[in-house]
This record gives structure tokens, C-alpha cells and sequence, in this order.
């Protein structure tokens, strides 16, 4: 329950383990689009007939939502009957809360709001920097003892994996691993009742896998948190730890340029878009044609958020666009199981954006380049001399000169995976060092 006191909302009753951050997130965004609507309505009213159309505005308000008001007491069952007449939910228990949750509505609601915010994702590389300085300092901060993390993997991964594990276990929670062979996710169960069985289970679901759709019906029918561990359109936690990376290296990231090179359509171009239009950073792709860009759509909105923040989206097939980058992006040109003609026609599409020393020359001198692995840099692997016996090259994306350079992070990037996923687990399950 809940009172609203004239400038504030008062929470009563909270549970003394529960957090008050989902609350907060629901109310702030209702308000929001409250006073957008407000907004809205008074955006062409004139100066000097403002102070009427206000007062019009709160008697139309209070008119038109008056079923909803109630002054009478609240602790009794007194309004338990009057919301009975009035036709207005009064839902006694989580269960029967969640639906509401879910409503194509409300996910509406938060999409138009496009949560996470700028202020939340600084709040989690904040987080994610003190877990890493009290992990390095040999301070034990297990919080979540008892709880329980399931990880669905329909792909496989080394630093996902090793990142959910080992943060899971340092804040104290067991995490049992799911791959195609080993459970019935999406083959004999729905991927809607799985989140359902697992919920009844664990206190935390991650995926890493293809479809963005699968790992969001996780979320629309999981009633704990869902982590997006990879999809094919994103992968959001590699992005926290790519600017983890940036502040460590560069201080802060609003007006950084990041020029991102090769194929820009898939889950690290996507992101790294996104995030650029978010924290206020300069985002360029950089590749051969329109077809290896971004979709059109998210490019819109990445646009809109972009003027929001000071930052900027551009689109370039001039590898001139690096000069002055802050940092130089690039990741695998074709992913794993794809045929050979795919990697024929991206190699001969995308090998004039192979970073390189040349390439690195034209950004800045204080310049990073970063790379989110695995990386074709030399013929350590078996894929790698499969590659070369087939197209006969040693290097692909980035040259070793350069991967292996005092301007690469990529381990230090890499590294910085666990830290900033432990802050995720942390912050979605209500804990923080400061506060608990």
C-alpha cells in the first residue's frame, strides 16, 4: 500500500526483504506519461490564458478519474467495498498481480519510456566499479545466500558462462547451467511455461541464445528477473562491460566518439547503438554498404533517443569516419555454423575495414580499440586454419599487430564481463553494498 501525501509517495508495509526500486519504476513511469499527457494537452495554450486551461485541466482530471479517488480508510473494509461497487481491481497477492504486469498496455507504457535510462545504466557501471574494487581489495560480500540463478544457454559461450557463475557464486547464490541437451526448453515445453516452472524455482533467470522474442516471453511469463545473456539482436551485458571498460580507460563517456567497423546489423552493432543514443556518445558504423547497417527502425528511435542525450547516429562506408574515434569497434564477420558462401561474400565485402595499424592511426592517439571475442587474429585456432586453408588469409577483423597492441582491451574488456553482470544480479534482486 501506498499513500500519496501532496508532493510524494509514501510506501507502507514493505516487506523487510522486499525492494522498493519495481514500485518506484512503475509510479515514476505512470507519472510520467501522466505529465506528458498534461503536456500535451497545454503544449498550444497561450501565456496569457495558461492559469485557466491548468485550472480546466485539474477539474477535467479529477471529473474523469474520480472512480479512482478515495478518501475514506484505506486499513479497513471500507474500501475493499467501495472498490467492489466501483469496479476497480483490488489485488490481494503477487499471482494475482502479475497479469496486470504483463498487459500488452503496460509493456507498452515502459517501451514508450524506453527503460533502461541513462541515469539507470550509470547507476549499474557505479555499482559494477565497487563490486570490482571489493572483489580486488579481498572483501566478501555474499548477500544473497540461499537463492538460486537457472542460465538457459541454446548457444554456447566462455565468458558468458564463466561471468554468470562466478558473480553468482560471489554474491552467495548456487547457478545451475541449461543447455539444448540437457532440457526440454522450446522442444516438448513452451518457452512460456518454462519460465513458469523455472520461477517456481529460482530467482533468476538468464538466456543466451537467438531469437530477442524468446528471451522477452522469458520475461512476460517469469515472475523473477530475466537476464539478456545474448540474442541475436542484442546483448546488453557485454555492453556494460565495454563502458566499464571506457570510464576505466577514457573517464567519463558522454561525447565519446565510437566508430564501430564491419557488420553493424546484428547484436553488438544494435547495441552499441543503443548505447551511444543513450549516454550521450558519438556512434558511427562504418561498412560497405546500407546492407550491413542497422534496421531501419531501430535506427529512428536510436535517432530520437540520440537528441535526447547530445549524442549523435551516423552511417559512413569511408574509413576517414575513425578520425578523431575515441574508440575503434569490431567483432566477428560471420557467426559460427554459417556456410562458406557467407563467409566468401563477407570477407570480400568487409576485409577494406579490417582494423589495422593504418586504420588505428587515424583516431586519436589516446584511442582504445575494443573487440567483445572470440577474435579471428591469427591462426591459433582451428577454425581459424580451416579459414585460411579455404580463403588463404591469416588475419580477419583486426590484425594481430593490433589485437595484441598497448591500445587494445580486449581482456581487460573481457574481465570486466563478470563485474558488471554481478551488478545486474545485485541491483534486479534488490541488494547493494552501500545499502545492505
Amino acid at each position: 500500500p501506498f499513500a500519496f501525501t501532496g508532493n510524494k509517495f509514501e510506501f507502507r508495509m514493505l516487506g523487510s526483504e522486499a525492494s522498493v526500486a519495481n514500485p518506484n519504476i512503475i509510479l515514476n513511469t505512470a507519472v510520467a506519461e501522466c505529465v506528458h499527457q498534461f503536456a500535451e494537452r497545454l503544449k498550444d495554450v497561450p501565456e496569457d490564458k495558461m492559469e485557466d486551461a491548468i485550472h480546466e485541466l485539474i477539474k477535467k482530471t479529477i471529473i474523469d478519474h474520480k472512480r479512482v479517488i478515495f478518501n475514506g480508510n484505506g486499513y479497513t473494509d471500507e474500501w475493499i467495498e467501495e472498490a467492489e461497487k466501483r469496479g476497480l481491481f483490488n489485488l490481494k497477492s503477487t499471482p494475482d498481480a502479475l497479469p496486470q504486469w504483463i498487459a500488452d498496455k503496460n509493456i507498452e507504457l515502459f517501451t514508450k519510456y524506453h527503460i533502461f535510462t541513462k541515469e539507470e545504466i550509470e547507476y549499474l557501471l557505479d555499482l559494477a566499479a565497487r563490486l570490482k574494487a571489493m572483489k580486488k581489495n579481498g572483501v566478501v560480500w555474499n548477500p544473497l545466500i540461499g537463492k538460486n540463478i537457472a542460465m538457459i544457454f541454446e548457444k554456447t559461450s566462455t565468458r558468458t558462462r564463466c561471468s554468470f557463475e562466478v558473480a553468482a557464486h560471489d554474491l552467495g547464490m548456487g547457478a545451475t547451467y541449461l543447455d539444448s541437451t540437457v532440457s526440454q526448453i522450446g522442444v516438448k515445453e513452451s518457452i512460456a511455461d518454462s519460465a513458469n516452472v523455472l520461477t517456481t524455482m529460482f530467482d533468476g533467470i538468464e538466456y543466451r541464445g537467438y531469437g530477442q522474442e524468446i528471451v522477452e516471453c522469458l520475461a512476460n511469463n517469469a515472475t523473477v528477473p530475466v537476464w539478456n545473456g545474448l540474442t541475436n539482436d542484442f546483448h546488453p551485458t557485454q555492453l556494460l562491460a565495454d563502458m566499464l571498460t571506457m570510464k576505466e580507460k577514457l573517464g567519463d563517456l558522454e561525447g565519446k566518439k565510437v566508430v564501430y567497423l564491419g557488420d553493424a546489423r546484428y547484436n553488438m552493432g544494435n547495441s552499441w547503438m543503443v548505447a551511444c543514443a543513450k549516454m550521450g556518445m558519438h556512434f558511427v558504423a562504418c561498412a560497405p554498404k546500407d546492407m550491413y547497417f542497422p534496421d531501419a527502425e531501430l535506427q529512428a528511435k536510436c535517432k530520437e533517443w540520440a537528441k535526447e542525450s547530445g549524442g549523435s547516429i551516423e552511417f559512413s562506408t569511408d574509413i576517414s569516419s575513425c578520425e578523431g574515434a575515441d574508440v575503434i569497434y569490431t567483432d566477428v564477420w560471420v557467426s559460427m555454423g554459417e556456410p562458406d558462401e557467407k563467409w566468401a561474400q563477407r570477407i570480400g565485402d568487409l576485409m577494406p575495414y579490417q582494423v589495422n595499424a593504418d586504420l588505428m592511426k587515424m583516431a586519436k592517439d589516446t584511442a582504445i580499440f575494443m573487440h567483445c571475442l572470440p577474435s579471428f587474429h591469427n591462426l591459433d585456432t582451428l577454425k581459424a586454419q580451416d579459414l585460411n586453408k579455404k580463403f588463404d588469409i591469416t588475419e580477419l577483423e583486426v590484425t594481430d599487430e593490433v589485437f595484441n597492441s598497448e591500445q587494445s582491451v580486449v581482456f581487460e574488456e573481457a574481465g570486466n564481463r563478470m563485474h558488471t553482470i554481478k551488478a545486474v544480479m545485485a541491483a534486479t534482486l534488490g541488494v547493494d553494498p552501500d545499502r545492505d
